[in-house]
């Protein structure tokens, strides 16, 4: 079992879908719209909502990202898509080179909340807000750190 991020849109998912993998160099990228599947003919969804993004997902060296859009006539039961701190994606690559690469591709259109550098805990990290407003953070050796803490309080 894996935990897997997951990003609500409020109607650009697609969008977020070609800027992620192209920034991340996906190897494999699945979509369904809406309009994919029969409609319920007691709750169709109106014609601008079928072009919609209802799942999808991004595999990038080894991680996996999956995405949607919020219909709005679907937010009485969903809610309001808040933009907020509350989840942040982080990509731990010992390869350096690859999380600078993601870090720029990343970046564009967005901004930079912390700069690659090296750090007490990492001697790669950095954070940015993407043109979609989802914090990333970027370790380049997260595990080393925790366990080189943990077996020192023991």
């Amino acid at each position: 079992m894996s935990a897997i991020t997951y990003l609500n849109f409020d109607g650009v998912a697609e969008q977020a879908i070609e800027f992620y993998s192209e920034a991340l160099h996906a190897n494999e990228v699945k979509k369904v719209k809406f309009s994919d599947f029969p409609q319920d003919p007691n709750y169709p969804l109106p014609e601008n909502e079928l072009n919609m993004i209802m799942e999808s997902s991004i595999e990038f060296a080894g991680g996996k990202i999956m995405m949607s859009d919020i219909p709005p006539s679907m937010k009485s039961v969903t809610g309001e898509l808040v933009k907020g701190n509350n989840i942040l994606i982080s990509l731990v690559i010992d390869d350096k080179q690859t999380l600078e690469d993601y870090f720029s591709n990343l970046s564009v259109g967005g901004y930079v909340i912390m700069p690659l550098s090296a750090m007490p805990w990492s001697s790669c990290f950095g954070m940015l807000a993407d043109k979609f407003g989802v914090v990333w953070k970027f370790n380049s050796d997260a595990d080393k750190f925790l366990d080189k803490v943990i077996s020192n309080k023991q």
